[in-house]
């Protein structure tokens, strides 16, 4: 029988502990009696999904524009280059363009050219759906089962953002199921089931780290043992290329722990990542950077071989990395919620060994959401609970807080309830959107962030690293609680999503 709790696991601060649920408790005990036992599969399953009726012609973008194929855009970093947008919005929002409903899940959409596909979950089906960006009408529909059950009580639908390529669509589903499917028509090409064809031990809330590519290899955190925690897979066939990280890069590992200094790695160790992996090439040299549950790894796309790590988790068992590394230059910056904060890295020019700037446990506490660099500072959405939720702004040479806001910026007696559960400004007396930000999401467009916050309102906020200005809120049209996906920006369209709605808003401005 596998051990659940392990050395490490036993010296963490239990008081971190007192805040989950019982629930959780049960789960790892339940996890604890569970041997995983899969053989490698070779190749790729081929075997239909369940698809819809052949898909209508589907006509060219009616605008300019940028297409964000990815999670966080076409650079992976929430930066859109977009131009010729409203410098502020009507009191009542940017125009709403159409609506959807969907089903649950917590992965934004992905737009190429007129299509935008969006990953969520039907009863008992996963389904991967392509729309017309610009009007929102159905194009092709693929389903297929899925048995998937959060056991921290969140939602059971799929985590990760479809990747688009100019006549592909690759998903990550929550139980594993790796899809390449036919971006016209929505035809599966092939199909990985990661959970059977690698030892991927329980993870905490499914699968939730997008894939990226890297010339013709999928690259993917699988989260297998025993050095199966990132696999490269042939983009057009499925086929394994090469596979790494795990026991070979964490035992022995120097955690900068005064009572374990080097880790020992017991078997059952889960090497899943909630971060999505980002390429970079520093140095000349081409890095594929993968925030794991343990810390940092940079591997070789070509090879998968490493280039370095860097031990970075929280001391608490239940806890995930799951911002996505930023990198600029030579420097990557790391933040993670759970007590552990961010520090900044520089890569040396062998491009095998690094220097740690600045590590600050305090600064900038990530808890999903990636910040986003601009002009020698980071913005991000520092906090792992709702309440303890704000936006702050650090430096990149030293990590230090240069402001912070919760969103609102004035006193709680200046809030007060209205019917229906709106909120009243008592100043005003009118109802406003909810007030904080908890922990958002944003990207950044014209030096402005786009602030989709936690409960549905939605804020155009100067970038500005002398202090918090936000020019324009609203509450966005059918978002509400949890508003856990990042906004995407096409075309001047913007997309939101929460956990039963798909909106479209008209951020052109009429002007351009």
């Amino acid at each position: 029988m596998r051990r659940c709790v392990t050395a490490w696991q036993r010296q963490c601060d239990l008081r971190t502990r007192g805040s989950f649920v019982p629930v959780l408790a049960c789960f790892c005990l339940l996890t604890s009696l569970v041997t995983l036992s899969c053989t490698q599969a070779e190749e790729p399953v081929t075997s239909p999904a369940i698809s819809a009726s052949p898909a209508p012609d589907v006509p060219p973008p009616d605008r300019d524009g940028d297409d964000w194929p990815q999670f966080l855009g076409i650079e992976g970093t929430g930066v859109s280059q977009e131009t010729g947008l409203l410098k502020s919005w009507p009191s009542d929002g940017p125009p709403l363009l159409w609506s959807r409903e969907v089903g649950t899940g917590y992965s934004a959409p992905s737009v190429r050219g007129n299509r935008l596909v969006v990953h969520h979950r039907e009863q008992d089906e996963e389904i991967v759906q392509c729309l017309r960006a610009d009007t929102g009408d159905p194009v092709w529909r693929v389903a297929y089962p899925s048995e998937f059950r959060d056991p921290y009580g969140y939602n059971n639908g799929p985590r990760c953002s479809p990747l688009l390529t100019e006549d592909r669509c690759y998903t990550f589903g929550a139980e594993g199921k790796l899809l390449c499917l036919d971006l016209q028509t929505g035809e599966q090409i092939w199909m990985r089931d990661t959970q059977t064809d690698f030892e991927v031990p329980k993870g905490f809330f499914g699968v939730g780290a997008t894939p990226i590519l890297e010339g013709n290899k999928l690259i993917v955190l699988v989260g297998g043992q025993p050095n199966s925690g990132v696999v490269a897979f042939d983009a057009t066939t499925g086929e394994t290329l090469w596979q790494s990280v795990g026991k070979e890069t964490w035992d022995g590992a120097d955690t900068r722990v005064a009572n374990q200094p080097t880790y020992e790695w017991e078997g059952d160790e889960m090497v899943v990542s909630y971060s999505s992996p980002i390429g970079a090439t520093i140095h000349g040299k081409r890095h594929v950077l993968c925030l794991m549950r343990q810390g940092l790894v940079s591997v070789d796309p070509e090879t998968g071989k490493e280039n370095f790590h860097y031990w970075f988790r929280s001391r608490a068992h239940e806890s995930v990395n799951a911002a996505r590394p930023v990198v600029v230059g030579d420097t990557i910056m790391l933040s993670a919620a759970y007590r552990v904060g961010s520090v900044l890295l520089r890569v040396a020019e062998d491009g095998k060994s690094f220097e740690e700037v600045w590590s600050d446990a305090r600064n900038l506490l990530t808890h999903w959401s990636t910040a986003i660099y601009h002009d020698g500072h980071y913005y991000g959405f520092s906090g792992r609970h709702e309440q303890e939720g704000s936006l702050r702004c650090i430096t990149a040479e030293s990590g230090k807080v240069v402001w912070e806001t919760n969103g609102w910026g004035r006193g709680l007696d200046a809030l007060v309830r209205g019917p229906n559960d709106t909120i009243l400004d008592v100043e005003t007396k009118e109802t406003i959107p909810w007030p904080f930000y908890g922990r958002g999401s944003a990207i950044m467009v014209e030096d402005k962030f786009v602030v989709l916050a936690e409960r549905g309102t939605l804020a155009l906020v100067e970038v500005n690293a002398q202090e918090w200005k936000e020019i324009s809120r609203c509450s966005a049209p059918q978002m509400h609680y949890p508003c856990w996906a990042a906004p995407v920006l096409s075309r001047g369209r913007l997309y939101l999503r929460c956990e039963d709605a798909l909106i479209c808003l008209d951020l052109k401005n009429p002007e351009n």
